[in-house]
């Protein structure tokens, strides 16, 4: 992954002196506004060039060849995907009726050609997050940029906010065209419009979508503060990507034989106690998180998450969860997911805000 060589534009700058020159609210320029100005103005309540560093790294991340490429990448996949769904689906409403939450089946049902959409996106969503902030702050301090920009009358905390936000933005928006696409495809091909609960269903999927790529934008930048080289930074990423996408599940299993040994002959309660530990092990895991929370949204039919015996099984009667009870199942992983953001992007604040800069 190289690292593409950005400059801050002397628009950008000049946007910088001009908040400065009009009284802005930043450590430069503090003296210039007196504070009862200052809160008569709730936009100068936010730190002085929030916003100017929002738009000039919104404009990078919407330009560059990263974001181009993995968008197509995405956008081709995902579209294939939909394809391939839309025949199956257009296949059994011909032969038994139209199901349940068909609209919904556009995004998880496969006919082992290809994987569902929501596993592509499961599995490419993180190299967005990680590709738009590997060099957040490593690649200002290379290319001897961030000197410069402190210099201008902009607080510190103004700029890993605007960074951050704009990485959020961008894979919101992003996203946000992929789902329209999908949906306007999906729709002309089988013809069934959506419910009102399978277009709130999709929504609370793509929100969902953005927190988890959030934690890993936030995760990146983290790792950009940390390490001087982007490269390192990146290769840091991709390992905890690769960790938790592949090896976290194998050893949640090794961990909970160990703690729960679970022989032959074992007893009932001895294989739920051993799923529980390696199920509650598994969810420290983001991707597991996302994962369960993406499966019990779009598909209504799933009632629970968790191991349940078959004396609790007996006499339950089969049908779909309301959209609320669904929620409300998710809830502590949708939960997990923004403490996770939180941390990672609270860390890298403390340790932005406390670096040594020099020019």
């Amino acid at each position: 992954m190289t690292t593409p060589v950005r400059r801050w534009p002397l628009r950008a700058l000049d946007r910088l002196r001009a908040i400065g020159q009009a009284g802005g609210t930043g450590r430069a320029g503090a003296g210039a506004v007196p504070r009862a100005e200052a809160r008569e103005e709730p936009a100068r309540r936010l730190p002085a060039g929030l916003w100017a560093v929002f738009l000039k790294e919104l404009g990078d991340h919407v330009t560059s060849w990263r974001f181009i490429i993995l968008t197509g990448l995405v956008a081709v996949a995902g579209l294939a995907a939909t394809y391939v769904a839309s025949l199956t689906i257009r296949g059994a409403v011909a032969g038994s009726g139209t199901p349940d939450f068909v609209f919904l089946r556009l995004f998880t049902a496969s006919d082992g050609r290809l994987p569902p959409f929501t596993a592509f996106v499961g599995f490419l969503a993180p190299l967005f997050g990680l590709a738009l902030g590997f060099d957040a702050i490593s690649g200002e301090f290379n290319r001897r940029t961030l000197s410069r920009l402190l210099a201008q009358p902009i607080h510190r905390d103004a700029v890993i906010h605007g960074k951050f936000l704009a990485g959020v933005a961008t894979v919101g928006a992003m996203l946000l065209a992929l789902w329209l696409v999908v949906a306007g495809l999906g729709l002309s091909m089988i013809g069934v419009p959506p419910t009102g609960e399978e277009v709130l269903r999709l929504l609370i999927f793509l929100a969902v979508t953005v927190v988890y790529v959030a934690f890993w934008l936030a995760l990146a930048i983290l790792f950009s503060i940390v390490f001087r080289q982007s490269a390192t930074s990146a290769l840091a990423g991709i390992a905890v990507w690769l960790f938790f996408a592949v090896f976290g599940s194998l050893l949640a299993g090794l961990v909970a034989d160990s703690l729960v040994p679970m022989p032959q002959d074992a007893p009932a309660e001895v294989v739920l106690r051993h799923e529980q530990v390696r199920q509650a092990l598994g969810r420290l895991s983001p991707v597991t998180l996302y994962d369960e929370a993406v499966v019990t949204l779009l598909t209504p039919s799933v009632r629970t998450l968790g191991p349940v015996l078959l004396e609790q099984v007996v006499g339950a009667i089969q049908g779909n969860l309301p959209l609320g009870q669904s929620v409300l199942l998710i809830w502590p992983h949708l939960t997990g997911l923004v403490a996770a953001t939180m941390i990672c992007f609270a860390l890298s604040y403390v340790l932005f805000m406390r670096r040594e800069i020099r020019a």
